[in-house]
């Protein structure tokens, strides 16, 4: 589906939360990424207008929930400077289509892409990403995703898209609206070698590292790969095992990739409270189904299967994170080719081996691993990549 394009940024735009308002509204979003390359590029996006995985207990938002109805009013991609001040470079703005028009109507559950467009980005520039949206009625309507902004983020009320007025836009609180894939064009002569996609929770997102930092392991990955890579991060807050086991949207977004990383587990053991035969049962599906996509595509896809990260889990939590990953370590799911122990890396020394190293935690009473723990795991997978599949 992605032909030629590669993803332009490590950031992870998965949706975990949807829009929920009692009125319509006009809003303006606006994000800085820093691109995997510069110079003059061509770009389109790819977006699925549907939550990819469940918030908290899924009151609001579930794996696989169709987005509301909702327009594009206008939509830019920008050279957004090195400021991230919510202003983009003068003149820059690039107008970007769809099907030859401005604006598009999106149903529930639709998919689409836009047109080319071209741009140019200065070295150590940011590409800015700026759409206007409209909802069509109260409720539920845009997809969205809320776990900790890891980039800048701005929003302005009405349509402010092309060249609003810098005091309009104020920063997003913790709401990161964006498509679901920005796309550049590799030339044909030189194609991407492999296409890697990263399908996890908030630790594959980089929840909690440096906003704008790129410190998270996936981001530091993708820059020890280099441009010869993609890399689609599809790492989102909350997310769980069964969710991508389901086979909706988030999945299907994990099957464009050559080879898929799945790290998964820490919210499936933790508040979805899976039994260690649920949770294999899940992770075995996923493999099961994305080899079976593949299949279908007539093409083939390699699976990389990280044990559980270590989360400070205690009592009948740890009793399942332990089999899990003694498990995965001696007799992964049929269809897994390779194991990464990310456990073993960030984890305390036996006999606390379920316990992350305090130096890793984001914070004293926060497991999530931090960008040291992002550098210490993006070395070690490096190095393993380059000696399994280079």
């Amino acid at each position: 589906m992605r032909g030629n394009y590669a993803s332009i940024s490590a950031v992870s735009t998965a949706t975990n939360y949807i829009l929920v308002e009692e009125d319509t509204s006009t809003r303006t979003y606006r994000t800085y990424i820093k691109p995997r390359e510069s110079g003059p590029l061509e770009l389109r996006l790819w977006h699925s207008n549907a939550v990819d995985s469940t918030w908290d207990v899924g009151a609001v938002a579930k794996g696989s929930m169709p987005g509301g109805s909702w327009r594009i009013e206008a939509a830019y991609v920008a050279d957004g400077g090195t400021d991230r001040n919510g202003q983009v470079v003068p003149g820059t703005s690039v107008q970007v289509m769809f099907g030859g028009q401005p604006d598009k109507e999106v149903a529930p559950s639709e998919t689409f892409w836009s047109d080319p467009v071209q741009i140019e980005l200065p070295e150590g520039h940011d590409l800015a990403f700026t759409w206007t949206i409209t909802t069509s009625s109260s409720g539920a309507s845009v997809p969205y995703n809320t776990e900790g902004l890891l980039v800048s983020a701005y929003e302005a009320e009405g349509n402010q898209a092309k060249d609003g007025p810098h005091d309009k836009f104020i920063p997003a609180a913790n709401r990161l609206v964006m498509p679901a894939f920005i796309g550049y064009a590799k030339p044909q002569a030189k194609p991407v070698k492999q296409r890697i996609v990263f399908l996890g929770d908030s630790i594959t997102q980089g929840v909690r590292t440096a906003k704008d930092g790129y410190t998270y392991w996936v981001a530091r990955i993708a820059d020890g790969l280099g441009p010869d890579y993609s890399v689609w991060n599809l790492g989102s807050g909350w997310a769980r095992a069964y969710d991508a086991s389901a086979d909706g949207p988030w999945l299907a977004k994990a099957a464009e990739g050559d080879i898929v990383a799945v790290a998964l587990g820490v919210n499936d053991i933790d508040i979805g409270a899976r039994s260690s035969e649920e949770l294999l049962g899940d992770l075995t599906a996923i493999v099961k189904r994305l080899k079976q996509k593949k299949r279908e595509a007539g093409s083939a896809i390699r699976i990389i299967l990280f044990t559980v990260p270590p989360f400070n889990f205690t009592g009948d939590r740890e009793k399942v994170w332990r089999t899990v990953n003694e498990v995965i370590r001696t007799r992964p799911p049929e269809g897994v080719d390779a194991v990464f122990d990310i456990a073993e890396l960030l984890s305390c020394p036996a006999p606390d081996e379920h316990r992350i190293e305090p130096k890793y935690m984001s914070n004293a009473d926060d497991p999530h691993p931090n960008g040291l723990a992002g550098a210490v795991v993006a070395e070690a997978f490096l190095k393993w990549f380059a000696a399994a599949y280079q």
